[in-house]
């Protein structure tokens, strides 16, 4: 038996067999405080009722040591997206403002899924979701209409894309091309996607307005997250503004993370952005046009990360707040 042909046979072999190779997520570790403050409410209010996101465990994120100070009873609520809250209601409306805190440990890891990109890289691994379906219906923000189905079958015929895969990367290529990150004016900022799609620009929520707007539209389940921004560089400081991101859903790949607006904001990423989000961010809440666990009286949320106050059924619109992350040492 010829040994040495054997062996060059197999190492030709080797070779042509596409190489897979597993790439370990970066992570953060960082502790997070959320502070919140309710004004007093005028003379007569009868009843005052408070909520506020917590971070959640998943896959991606870890939350250990959570401790909450309130000036009344607080209770811990899950809600259908398995989206964490805490909920108040004082027994009497304070005299005082009312001031909650919410503070925990929090890690945060890179969410990758190499098959986006690759073939022959594993598929995400995920529970199954018992909301796919709802990932594919509308939003108040964001129907499917004829209109949004024919804008979404154009950008798919332009690329020839014909897999629910292709489709999803060239909606993604459609928004980083042609959508801007811009803040000014007004419209921006609610995910609204006729506003998006119309002015072309806007912030995260716009951005993932389309995207995940396009992708039902054409029957690929895709879902809203909103949380935090981190800066990449290491330190303490203060978080002022959300951000949010998507993901969507094939047979083939399980969920596949996208941040259209954070490619637009840096074409150097826009490859990595799509099958990527990177560990700087905390999750507080998946989806839109949310009712709170338990209901509040007004209208459901358009998205839900900043603290959300009712005084006798009508929502507090001056509530404090502020959020705040230190990084720690080694982690």
């Amino acid at each position: 038996m010829n040994y040495p042909l054997l062996a060059a046979a197999a190492l030709l072999l080797t070779a042509a067999a596409p190489a897979t190779t597993t790439v370990a997520p970066r992570s953060r570790t960082f502790l997070l405080t959320c502070r919140a403050v309710v004004p007093v409410q005028p003379a007569g209010t009868k009843a005052l009722e408070f909520w506020m996101p917590v971070p959640h465990r998943d896959k991606s994120q870890d939350v250990r040591d959570l401790k909450i100070e309130a000036g009344a009873p607080y209770i811990v609520e899950t809600d259908q997206y398995g989206n964490q809250m805490l909920h108040l209601k004082p027994a009497t409306v304070p005299t005082a403002p009312l001031t909650v805190t919410l503070t925990a440990q929090v890690t945060r890891r890179e969410h990758l899924n190499l098959r986006a990109t690759d073939d022959h890289a594993p598929a995400e691994t995920e529970a199954t979701d018992p909301n796919l379906k709802r990932w594919l219906a509308p939003d108040r923000l964001v129907p499917l209409d004829a209109k949004i189905k024919a804008q979404a079958q154009e950008v798919v015929d332009k690329a020839h894309a014909t897999t629910p895969l292709a489709k999803a990367r060239a909606i993604y290529e459609h928004v980083v091309s042609t959508v801007t990150y811009d803040k000014t004016g007004q419209g921006w900022g609610r995910g609204d996607i006729y506003y998006a799609c119309d002015a072309r620009r806007g912030n995260c929520t716009d951005f993932h307005a389309i995207v995940i707007g396009y992708c039902r539209a054409l029957g690929i389940p895709a879902r809203f997250s909103i949380g935090l921004p981190l800066p990449a560089e290491h330190g303490k400081g203060e978080v002022k503004g959300y951000h949010c991101w998507a993901e969507f859903f094939t047979k083939e790949t399980g969920w596949v993370p996208v941040d259209a607006s954070e490619a637009a904001k840096n074409p150097a990423k826009r490859a990595y952005f799509f099958g990527a989000h990177d560990e700087n961010r905390v999750e507080f809440t998946r989806g839109r046009d949310l009712t709170l666990t338990p209901k509040q009286a007004g209208p459901p949320l358009n998205y839900f990360v900043y603290p959300y106050a009712e005084a006798d059924g009508k929502p507090v619109e001056d509530v404090a707040r502020t959020y705040t992350y230190e990084d720690v040492a080694g982690k």
